[in-house]
């Protein structure tokens, strides 16, 4: 009979945004406050039911907090959860740069992984440089003049250059015209105070592809955003798309497993490490699509 292997009790430190830490039980809230705070409980219950100690670390603008939880807890890994730091969004990164440097091992993406995905133009940028085609795009900043360069032709979807989650996207972001460009790219500034992007808007399937792995990668099945009662609208994964429960209901908003042809999805894996490795990410990072 073999024998079986017990696996190594680990402490960890679970580190999360202070106002969605997971704390008390997940059914006490509202259905779109449980949208929000899913993953914090998912992740705390999974590693228990491993049969590890997690600590559930709240991070919000010190860094104290995270050295103290190390100092205090000595944990073998930091599972990291964090989305912001001090109210900045993009200062993510240095979360990860700050566990690096105390040599603390921890989950997720290195800090340049976190670093493009609020630059969506700079990753666009490498990826053009080693050959592939990405959509065609121009950046505005606040306080600038706005002209749309002559390359540049619609339909356009505008959307934040750093921030994530699907923040101030909607039915709108989709423009036709430069009146329409200039009201969406002024309404980014305005509601996220970012930099917007406007890039080649693709008709098609939305895609995701989950890679994760440092030497040695390995590509997840792709998973599809769909929409199973269309309305003849676009399929956008929109701020309420992806946060709404009552919207996702209305429009049968549905994520899962994707239905690829053999040869499209080893196309999308091939294409998924090769970009994995030009970016220089480790952990692990998801790659979106838009599949025509």
């Amino acid at each position: 009979m073999a024998k079986r292997t017990r696996t190594k009790k680990l402490r960890v430190i679970l580190l999360a945004d202070e106002k969605l830490l997971p704390e008390g039980d997940l059914a006490d809230f509202s259905e779109k406050q449980r949208e929000l705070r899913k993953t914090e409980f998912d992740v705390r219950d999974a590693i228990e039911a491993l049969g590890h100690d997690v600590y559930s670390i709240g991070v919000s603008d010190d860094l104290s907090t995270i050295r103290g939880a190390i100092d205090a807890h000595k944990p073998h890994i930091a599972f990291n959860l964090v989305e912001e730091f001090g109210g900045i969004s993009h200062f993510d990164q240095h979360i990860v740069s700050y566990l690096e440097l105390r040599k603390q091992s921890y989950t997720g993406c290195n800090p340049r992984g976190l670093t493009f995905a609020r630059d969506k133009a700079v990753t666009k940028m490498i990826l053009a440089y080693h050959g592939y085609k990405v959509p065609e795009f121009a950046t505005f900043a606040k306080n600038r003049a706005l002209k749309r360069p002559a390359a540049l032709e619609f339909p356009l979807f505008v959307k934040s250059l750093t921030e994530e989650g699907s923040a101030g996207i909607s039915g709108a972001s989709i423009v036709n015209d430069d009146d329409k460009l200039r009201e969406r790219i002024e309404f980014i500034h305005r509601t996220t105070k970012s930099t917007a992007l406007a890039e080649q808007y693709i008709e098609g399937r939305e895609i995701y592809v989950g890679v994760m792995g440092n030497d040695r990668v390995t590509v997840l099945p792709p998973w599809e955003f769909a929409m199973t009662k269309g309305n003849g609208g676009p399929l956008i994964a929109s701020d309420r798309a992806k946060w709404d429960p009552a919207y996702q209901r209305q429009h049968g908003l549905k994520t899962g497993p994707a239905k690829l042809t053999k040869k499209l999805k080893d196309h999308l894996a091939d294409l998924s490490k090769e970009t994995y490795r030009l970016l220089g990410l480790s952990g692990y990072a998801r790659l979106d699509y838009r599949v025509t």
